[in-house]
Order: structure tokens, then C-alpha cells, then sequence
């Protein structure tokens, strides 16, 4: 093993196994409601808690499952206080101080800040990696061989951000360019960032896929914990203090976080800092998805067996379908019954049904601004 290397680990058995980072440090935040995977997805219960592709874990497991070969028990989940408990529930293997539980959303700046004050305080030498808790990923031997070219980016002190290659002209995501190769050792796919890129409209988005060099921004974000909060104090003077304010005081967390600046990371410190030359993008080699519909949950779900053309979660003993397909969550033990309709989806929990197509799926966060604004907000 080599000091700032990726380590290839050590044979067991006849067969490599990879280590973890020694200064890794795994950050997840679990926010969000999930509003498009109505009534699935709650404000009470997000998309992140649930078992959305039939393993037998539900997102937040599967992302700390794929983390844990890199960082170990190095690990903090950053997620509502309402949530908290819940994420201790599942993640039972987790230090009562690694769930930090944020009095209300402030968007993702504050929430990983935070965890990069309260991780560099532990360990001034600590990477941090930030991977939200609702992503579907597969192939996760080359995922992690990619994180760990993040790693060895990170600590020649940029911000590295892992780049999705992206399969069609996607107007949901932001994009990243990437500009000329970098030379660092165990990081072969490593590219400075020219820019990141609002989300477009289609025919720049598809103008961006002609072109080349660009990538989907993913939201994954390596980088020294000490960097990142240097980079939040020269951007983001304010809300780096409140947030130092905290790590060196946690009784303070509940005075202190009403007054932080609500921001993404991204807008925060990923724009400027890429303005300013210090920005790096390794190419994501892996399958990935985030999961934002139902239209997108469906790809990621085998047929049902007997029922050719269509998806269930739950019990497909419960569902028939007579010339019809589409993707079918039932949680009430009630027959569901489809009958000549063709790309359906039928929700259905114990107080909400939901019965649209695929084509609509994006539309279900209507649904929710709806009842919201119907008084209904215990529905959401």
C-alpha cells in the first residue's frame, strides 16, 4: 500500500480484493419527497426508505451496501428530523452521531456542508464523497473504480464530480463540460470541467450529445473536507460560518440552521469553482438512474411472472391483468384488476390510488401541488 494511491487490496483465496480509502469518508444525504412517486413516495416516508426494485433493500441500504467496500464504517447520513429515526431503523450499523438529522430542508449545500464541517473536525485530512440516498445504480465494481479515481483526484485538492454518460437529449439534468485530460496517477478518466451547464432545452441537449465532452451532472461530488469548506468560505462567506458555528457548537444546530443560506452545492460552489479552473469530472462508466418517475422505475423492474409486459411491486398474486401492461405497486392486499390499457400505472396504497400512463408520469407532482393546496396535505 502506497501513501495518496488507490490501493489494489490484497489476494484472498486466489482473488484481488479491493480495500477500503483510508481517508474516505462517506456522505449521504437523504432528502427530498420524492413527489413524482405519489402516493408511493410521502413526505412522511420518502422515495429513499422504500424498496423501489424488489431486492429486498431500499435505496439508502443500497447506497450505504455500495459505499461500505470504500469507506468502511466511515459513513455519515445527513437526512430531515422527521426522518432520522427511520434512517437509524435501517442503517442500524451506523454511530448514533453519523445520522445527522437537519431541522428543515435548506437544499444540498448546507446539508453536506454541515457534514464536511463536522467530518474535517473529526479527520482534517478526510476526502468526503457526497452520493445521494435515492439513486439506482448497477454494475458497482465500476462504480467504485470510479469513485476511487475521485478520491485520487481529490487529493490533489479539486473538486471532482463523476460525469454520467448521457443516452439521450435529457432536459431534466444539468450537464458538465469537459475540457483537456488531467495526468493523475490511478485517475486514467479524469477531465478538468470547463462548465456546468443549466438544464437545457431539447435541442440544445441534443446539439450537447452531437457535439461530445459533455455529461450528465449526477450530483456526486468528491473532495478534501477542509477544500470544500475553504471554497464555501470564499463563495459562500456566510453560510461557511454558520455552518462552522455548528460543528464547533452542535447545541447550536437548531438556533443556527434557520439562517443559513438555502442553496444547492451546485449553483454554491461546483459553478465557481469550475469558473475558476479547480473543478475535475471523471466519466462515470456505470448504469444509473435517479429514479424521478414512474416512468423511469419501470425499466428497472423484471416482468412478473405470468404477467408478460408488465411490473409489480408487491404481490403479483394480487394482480391481473387482461390485455393490458404498464407497471402495478399494490400494499393493500385488494385484487387489482387492469383491463385494456396498455403503459398503465396503478398505485395503490391504503389511503390513495393512483391510475395514470407512463406518458403522464412526470405530471404526478401536479397531483401533490393539488392536494397541498386542497387542504390535504396528510395525503402527501
Amino acid at each position: 500500500m502506497t501513501d495518496g494511491v488507490q490501493q489494489d487490496g490484497v489476494q484472498q483465496g486466489g482473488v484481488q480484493q479491493r480495500v477500503v480509502e483510508p481517508d474516505f469518508w462517506a456522505v449521504i444525504p437523504a432528502g427530498g419527497a420524492g413527489t413524482r412517486l405519489w402516493p408511493l413516495s410521502r413526505s412522511s416516508a420518502p422515495k429513499f426508505l422504500h424498496d423501489l426494485t424488489g431486492t429486498g433493500r431500499s435505496l439508502l441500504q443500497a447506497t450505504r451496501d455500495r459505499l461500505a467496500p470504500l469507506s468502511g464504517d466511515r459513513m455519515m447520513v445527513v437526512t430531515g428530523v422527521k426522518h432520522a429515526d427511520a434512517v437509524r431503523a435501517q442503517l442500524p450499523e451506523l454511530a448514533a452521531d453519523l445520522v445527522v438529522a437537519e431541522p428543515s430542508p435548506r437544499d444540498s449545500m448546507p446539508a453536506i456542508g454541515l457534514a464536511a464541517a463536522l467530518i474535517a473536525a473529526r479527520d482534517p485530512e478526510a476526502i468526503i464523497g457526497s452520493f445521494a440516498a435515492d439513486h439506482v445504480i448497477s454494475d458497482e465494481d465500476s462504480y467504485r473504480d470510479c469513485v476511487r479515481e475521485a478520491i485520487a483526484v481529490a487529493r490533489t485538492g479539486r473538486l471532482v464530480t463523476i460525469g454520467i454518460e448521457p443516452s439521450y437529449a435529457a432536459t431534466g439534468f444539468g450537464y458538465i463540460q469537459a475540457g483537456e485530460a488531467l495526468d493523475v496517477a490511478g485517475a486514467p478518466h479524469a477531465a478538468a470541467v470547463t462548465s456546468f451547464v443549466e438544464k437545457p432545452d431539447v435541442d440544445t441537449a441534443a446539439g450537447y450529445l452531437a457535439q461530445g465532452g459533455y455529461r450528465w451532472n449526477a450530483g456526486m461530488f468528491v473532495v478534501k473536507a477542509t477544500v470544500l469548506l475553504e471554497l464555501l468560505a470564499k463563495y459562500q462567506p456566510l453560510l461557511a460560518a454558520g455552518l462552522q458555528a455548528i460543528a464547533a457548537a452542535p447545541e447550536t444546530l437548531q438556533e443556527v440552521w434557520p439562517s443559513l443560506t438555502k442553496i444547492a452545492i451546485d449553483h454554491a460552489v461546483a459553478e465557481p469553482a469550475a469558473a475558476d479552473g479547480i473543478v475535475a469530472v471523471v466519466a462515470g462508466t456505470f448504469d444509473w438512474d435517479d429514479v424521478g418517475d414512474f416512468a423511469s422505475l419501470a425499466p428497472l423492474l423484471a416482468d412478473a411472472a405470468g404477467l408478460p409486459g408488465t411490473k409489480v411491486l408487491g404481490d403479483a398474486g394480487a394482480v391481473l391483468m387482461h390485455d393490458a401492461d404498464g407497471l402495478v405497486s399494490t400494499s393493500t392486499g385488494r385484487t387489482v384488476v387492469v383491463l385494456g390499457l396498455s403503459d398503465v400505472v396503478v398505485v395503490d396504497t391504503p389511503d390513495a390510488l393512483l391510475v395514470t400512463t407512463r406518458e403522464r408520469a412526470q405530471d404526478v407532482k401536479k397531483i401533490v401541488d393539488a392536494l397541498k393546496a386542497d387542504g390535504r396535505e396528510h395525503l402527501t
